[in-house]
């Protein structure tokens, strides 16, 4: 099973680390049983699978119900659950609460929490704890309203200088991963060689020590817009509507369920049910 250990490991050893997003059991599942390293259970689930305009509605006993559906189907990939907004905001002692009910609650094995040095002091609390805990710097969707939008971060002196100290104090309180989202490909590739835990990155370049994406994003389930960063591997929205579509065809020219879907009967046992002067109708 890999842990935080393995994950620190494998940036000493140069081995790009692999994440993605999954939110129920079988897409966990099937994430793991391809070997993925890391999977995140992110907030973004408000707006891939609650239908949510952002992730500001997502609430802990929404993260916390799929988290436990996402653990349920993993053997080997780390677990990763999100801190959703205002679940560490209010006061560090809440916060705290609220990253120990994943660990105790769900059986993932780490948080993450958007923030650079406004979290420190609650991150080093949280590994004093025993709380794993994975930083977030960059294009931060919980700040989307301070941003005014989904923006690239880091692009000029000032900015760039924020995310480097961020990292380099996130580190400082104990986060044994950073994910870089957003940000310039040649800052995140400096942010990663200065620090000695690994940077995730989605949409920060190839010189990050891990990538990480929405599963439906790179699956491609869904037809609306496509962030620059995404590679679809897949176009499943086009063959799950079609197949849906063969469906509903099928079924109303009763051409399903076909003879090899249906079950028999021994020959006689309708007869048994009705009297012979009673007609079986539809």
């Amino acid at each position: 099973m890999i842990t935080t250990a393995t994950i620190k490991k494998m940036k000493k050893e140069g081995k790009t680390i692999t994440m993605l997003t999954a939110y129920d059991c079988a897409m966990a599942r099937m994430e793991d049983e391809a070997g993925i390293d890391m999977i995140l259970v992110g907030d973004s689930l408000g707006n891939v699978i609650l239908g949510y305009e952002s992730t500001i509605p997502v609430t802990m006993e929404e993260m916390l119900h799929h988290t436990k559906a996402v653990c349920r189907g993993v053997s080997n990939a780390l677990v990763v659950g999100d801190m959703p907004f205002m679940s560490y905001q209010i006061n560090e002692a809440e916060g705290l609460r609220n990253a120990g009910r994943f660990l105790k609650e769900t059986g993932c094995k780490a948080v993450k929490l958007e923030g650079g040095a406004s979290v420190c002091h609650l991150v080093e609390k949280m590994v004093v704890a025993g709380i794993p805990v994975v930083g977030h710097l960059g294009l931060t969707p919980q700040s989307v309203n301070q941003f005014g939008g989904f923006k690239v971060q880091g692009k000029d002196v000032e900015a760039a200088k924020k995310i480097i100290e961020d990292a380099k104090k996130l580190e400082a309180a104990g986060a044994f991963a950073i994910v870089l989202e957003c940000v310039p490909a040649a800052l995140a590739e400096k942010i990663s060689q200065e620090l000695e835990i690994p940077t995730i990155g989605i949409g920060a370049g190839n010189g990050c020590d891990g990538q990480v994406l929405v599963c439906n994003d790179m699956l491609g389930m869904n037809s609306g817009f496509t962030p620059k960063f995404v590679k679809k591997y897949r176009d499943l929205h086009t063959e799950i509507v079609g197949a849906v579509k063969e469906y509903i065809s099928d079924v109303q020219g009763r051409k399903f369920p076909a003879q090899v879907h249906t079950f028999k009967i021994e020959e006689g046992i309708i007869e048994q049910l009705y009297p012979t002067n009673e007609k079986v109708t539809r």
